[in-house]
């Protein structure tokens, strides 16, 4: 288990923006890590309502369970444990729940372990790069039939982290405009689905 700082700034990016910054960094197919994302909640959206967010994230090499807690504007806390696929299955499923300094968290923040479910699945093409002192990343989501596109900047400091990140899109010619969470994202469109 882990619990580290998420510091990160996020903005939209149209499809020509994102292939032309694929470019622009020199990035090929090989570079590209494709991750799904299986987000929980309660009936009640309990995590919702504290800004928190839950997922099962699978890629090649490791499958990770994290509660994210919004802390400010661009910080998050993150908690998270390593789990083995036959306990993923399980806990997709619905019958068990394998991730012990998760499940220690929720039952601080009241939420209860038995009304989690799985509401969606989102999958991400990530391209993650080092870029002055911290992480500069490219993703292409897709889920519900939708396709989205933003760049993040990943660092330890706040102030010198949005200047990079404010200077890179000016650099590139980016309106910015901030990218809600994945999951936001996620469930927004859900409720414009359900909606029609």
């Amino acid at each position: 288990m882990t619990q580290e700082l998420e510091i990160e700034f996020k903005n939209v990016l149209t499809k020509e923006q994102y292939d032309f910054l694929l470019k622009e960094f020199n990035v090929d197919d090989i570079m590209i890590v494709r991750q799904t994302n299986h987000y929980f909640d309660t009936p009640q959206m309990a995590l919702k309502s504290l800004s928190s967010g839950l997922r099962i994230r699978e890629t090649n090499d490791k499958i990770v369970c994290t509660l994210k807690e919004k802390a400010s504007e661009n910080i998050h806390i993150e908690t998270t444990d390593v789990l083995t696929k036959e306990q993923a299955e399980l806990m997709l499923a619905g019958l068990n729940f394998f991730a012990p300094r998760v499940k220690e968290r929720l039952i601080q923040l009241n939420i209860s372990i038995e009304q989690l479910h799985v509401f969606g699945t989102l999958t991400t093409d990530r391209v993650e790069l080092p870029y002055k002192g911290g992480t500069i990343v490219f993703d292409h989501s897709f889920y519900l039939q939708r396709d989205d596109y933003e760049v993040e900047y990943e660092t330890s400091n706040e102030i010198e982290g949005k200047k990079i990140f404010d200077d890179f899109l000016n650099e590139y010619q980016i309106e910015k405009q901030i990218a809600d969470k994945k999951i936001a994202r996620f469930m927004k469109t859900l409720k414009d689905k359900k909606g029609r």
